[in-house]
């Protein structure tokens, strides 16, 4: 009698279903990896700014014009450059996310919509950033003086 080499139909479609299977879940947790990412990075960019908003407070007396607060703007003081350029969104899908209230000269509140949702609210836990003091995944800063 002869011995077929090769692999019968179901063991090809079983290993067909765990590939199937594997690169499913994969796919899962690596958009997870990456959202988790950029909303490190939207938190990292909020604290960059409250950082470079202070200091151009303690060198001027005042926040920066509400015009400053748009992406690609440098901030400085004379010729003191205190923000090279104001970040963007790492996801930059058009709509540009980090919005600010309450602006004057004397007080702002900068916030990131996070895409996770709920990792944590900043320093604004006050009226300042009312308007986005939720769960529901905003990321705000506010001033400290």
């Amino acid at each position: 009698m002869k011995k077929n080499n090769g692999f019968t139909l179901v063991e090809l479609l079983i290993s067909i279903s765990i590939i199937a299977v594997l690169s499913v879940v994969l796919s899962i947790s690596f958009s997870n990896a990456q959202k988790q990412g950029r909303d490190q990075r939207r938190i990292s960019d909020m604290k960059a700014i409250q950082n470079a908003a202070e200091q151009y407070y303690l060198l001027n007396g005042r926040y920066p014009s509400l015009a400053s607060y748009t992406a690609g703007v440098k901030w400085a003081v004379g010729t003191q450059s205190i923000l090279e350029s104001y970040p963007k969104d790492p996801k930059n899908t058009g709509a540009y996310i980090y919005t600010r209230r309450n602006i004057s000269s004397s007080t702002y509140c900068v916030c990131a919509t996070l895409e996770k949702g709920g990792a944590g609210k900043g320093n604004s836990m006050d009226t300042t950033c009312s308007d986005f003091i939720n769960p529901n995944g905003y990321f705000c800063v506010k001033n400290q003086q």
